[in-house]
């Protein structure tokens, strides 16, 4: 599994009751959702690299967040 990257300014998840992990899901879906639309179009560029980087940390974010709220 990858190792989630910290955002600056992210809340530690462990301090987060149920309501604002939800809360902070639905940030993190919005944020792929823009993502998602600004996907650049050259895959081999150093753009596409860093895209993917954050699309990818993002997602590893979010499924983080979901097994919490499964717990």
């Amino acid at each position: 599994m990858a190792e989630i990257i910290p955002f600056p300014g992210a809340p530690d998840l462990d301090a987060l009751d149920r309501a604002a992990l939800r809360a902070r899901l639905d940030q993190v879906r919005r944020e792929l959702r823009a993502l998602d639309e600004a996907e650049p179009e050259d895959m081999m560029s150093e753009a596409y690299d860093a895209w993917a980087e954050r699309h990818e940390a993002l997602e590893d974010l979010a499924d983080d967040l979901l097994d919490r709220l499964e717990e």
